[in-house]
């Protein structure tokens, strides 16, 4: 899977977290916005209440079920900015990724 994959199915899916704003920051990768604010999944570098850093290759991981986010966290392979508490909601917009 590539970022313009993931990115694909974030849009299709138009998978967000309802009035809040999250950021997937893959490094050099790209960066994937999900607006559910104003309801769009851009790839801009914007404001966000959450950001998740992430090498896409975990990323990739992730998604695939090949490695758990929480592990992940712990292992420092993940790396959340900002409201904690939105991270914990992305567990549906994961599995909108893998749908």
């Amino acid at each position: 899977m590539t970022f313009d994959d993931i990115f694909g199915r974030f849009s299709s899916a138009n998978a967000t977290v309802a009035g809040k704003k999250v950021k997937f920051d893959f490094g050099d990768a790209g960066k994937i916005f999900l607006d559910g604010v104003g309801g769009s999944v851009s790839k801009e570098d914007a404001a966000a209440d959450t950001t998740i850093k992430v090498k896409l290759e975990d990323f990739v991981a992730m998604a695939e079920g090949k490695l758990d986010p929480t592990a992940a966290f712990m292992q420092g392979k993940l790396k959340v900015e900002g409201d904690m508490g939105v991270a914990m909601q992305l567990q549906s917009v994961m599995a909108k990724l893998r749908g």
